[in-house]
């Protein structure tokens, strides 16, 4: 779907799109092809697709995949997407907000990849949300803003380091990634894009006990970036059990939360709890 198609189907359906719902649509198609092999879709793979809009990523979707089951909020592009993909038999048009939907039980994204031009409203959220639900997506291809992207793949010690990073980083590791200049969206947006891939980790780095810690701890330890990590972990642990893990992992107590690694936040969790479960 070209630039062209898509300002004459909202001129012809005399709709005005709504800034509060991040209606930036993808319309280069050179962009549009590089998701699609980034996403590395074959005839077996479901496909879940957060804010169609009009269409043009779902259509080289449905080409690529088995089945594409996409969530728009929006009733009038949902009667639009209705008309124009009717005839498809692999594909299933949900009108939610897939913030809500996501968080019912009952939906078992487990075999499903995420592909999406995603709503930048909601990206961050719904990224987390997914990554840390039960039945998680294999893969999340997403366009996002490119603070979003930096922030996913950023290493301790810089500026985009925090909550997003490790909290989507327990569950996923960062595949390939690649800018989209703000030309290719109509409206165009203010600010440049990017598209990364998430891949599922095989194996859990923690329980999900400690996970639930680890969520606390991530934080609680980005809640006042200019305090020390240790101080402000003993709002919720005992001083002298944050001390010894601190003690034991060999980490400064002056250290602050956006200089310990993933890998020391998973091990200071699993000090942390082993503690709680001797008491």
């Amino acid at each position: 779907m070209k630039l062209s198609e898509i300002r004459n189907i909202l001129r012809e359906e005399d709709i005005q799109l709504t800034r509060s719902l991040g209606q930036n649509f993808l319309h280069d198609q050179h962009q549009l092809r590089k998701i699609i092999t980034l996403a590395k879709l074959d005839h077996n793979d479901r496909i879940l697709e957060v804010g169609p809009g009009l269409g043009p990523l779902t259509d080289l979707l449905l080409q690529s995949a088995g089945h594409v089951t996409a969530i728009e909020k929006d009733r009038r592009l949902v009667e639009l997407l209705e008309r124009h993909f009717m005839n498809r038999d692999n594909f299933t048009l949900q009108h939610a907000d897939a913030l809500r939907l996501v968080r019912k039980f009952g939906h078992d994204w487990s075999e499903h990849k995420l592909v999406a031009n995603l709503p930048y409203s909601i990206a961050s959220p719904l990224i987390i949300d997914l990554a840390w639900a039960d039945d998680r997506p294999r893969t999340m291809v997403v366009t996002l803003q490119l603070e979003v992207v930096r922030r996913l793949m950023a290493e301790h010690g810089s500026k985009h380091y925090g909550v997003l990073t490790l909290l989507t980083g327990l569950h996923y590791r960062v595949g390939e990634w690649f800018e989209i200049p703000r030309g290719s969206f109509f409206p165009e947006p203010n600010v440049d894009s990017g598209c990364i891939e998430l891949l599922r980790r095989d194996n859990s780095l923690l329980t999900p006990t400690q996970r639930g810690a680890y969520k606390r701890i991530i934080k609680r330890g980005f809640s006042e970036r200019r305090k020390k990590l240790m101080k402000l972990l003993k709002h919720d642990w005992p001083a002298e059990v944050v001390e010894s893990a601190f003690n034991m992992l060999g980490l400064n107590e002056q250290v602050r939360g956006e200089k310990v690694s993933l890998e020391q936040f998973v091990e200071l969790t699993q000090h942390l709890t082993q503690s709680e479960s001797n008491e």
